[in-house]
């Protein structure tokens, strides 16, 4: 399947400018789902398609798409800068990543459906990390647990997605609640985000690119998921 790379940039015309407050707020969750809006405009060509793209904000109206299909003019963005993405990659490549991800594991819980079909959980792996440490304490070992955590996930991720993990640096982990919940606060939907950087080596490039176009972690429609790579720079 061919992949297209994309950079995106938000338009400065005065009709979009005025709109910046709301395309590009600056709370976090309502940024997240402004954003996920955004981008769709990019990719609306089939109302009833499903998404087919992950991305990435990078900050004063700059997004990464990764997609299976070019994306469309926008009038809500300047330009889109696309090219084909197929970099030719082979066992033992060490590469650069950056990646901001939603990092999960799955369990069951022994509970059924009402279709019968048993329920599963989807545990954020940090959370899960500091469960037991009392809640006055957490901030304190959240930054190592993440780090730790989020180094054994991508780990588990590069075993089924064609790559080994050389280094891990977790940059920061955020909890982030969707703004447009309505309901008590105690069940307002949130999930954790780690921002991570390091290299990787390739073990299977045909997987590993699989995987890139598949994205990791959940919460991909909310710009999560996506790993930007380059080639690791040598050292002398």
């Amino acid at each position: 399947m061919t992949l297209y790379l994309s950079r995106l940039t938000l338009s400065r015309a005065p009709a979009v400018d005025v709109l910046k407050s709301l395309l590009d707020p600056q709370h976090q969750g309502r940024a997240m789902d402004a954003h996920h809006r955004l981008i769709w405009s990019a990719f609306a060509g089939d109302p009833a398609a499903s998404r087919d793209f992950l991305w990435r904000a990078e900050g004063d109206g700059v997004f990464f798409t990764l997609s299976s299909r070019p994306p469309a003019d926008s009038p809500f963005f300047a330009r889109c800068e696309v090219k084909e993405f197929a970099p030719a990659l082979a066992a033992g490549d060490r590469l650069e990543f950056i990646l901001r991800a939603n990092a999960t594991r799955t369990r069951k819980t022994a509970e059924l459906s009402t279709g019968g079909k048993e329920k599963r959980k989807h545990d954020d792996v940090v959370m899960n990390a500091i469960h037991a440490v009392p809640k006055d304490g957490r901030a304190e070992v959240r930054m190592q647990a993440a780090q730790t955590a989020g180094a054994e996930w991508l780990a588990g991720q590069g075993e089924r997605g064609g790559f080994g993990v050389d280094k891990v640096d977790v940059a920061d982990y955020s909890v982030v609640a969707l703004p447009e919940y309505r309901g008590p606060r105690a069940r307002q939907p949130q999930f954790g985000v780690i921002e991570m950087t390091g290299t990787i080596k390739v073990t299977d490039p045909v997987v590993l690119l699989a995987k890139l176009g598949q994205g990791f972690g959940r919460a991909k429609s909310f710009g999560h998921g996506l790993m930007m790579i380059r080639r690791a720079r040598s050292v002398a």
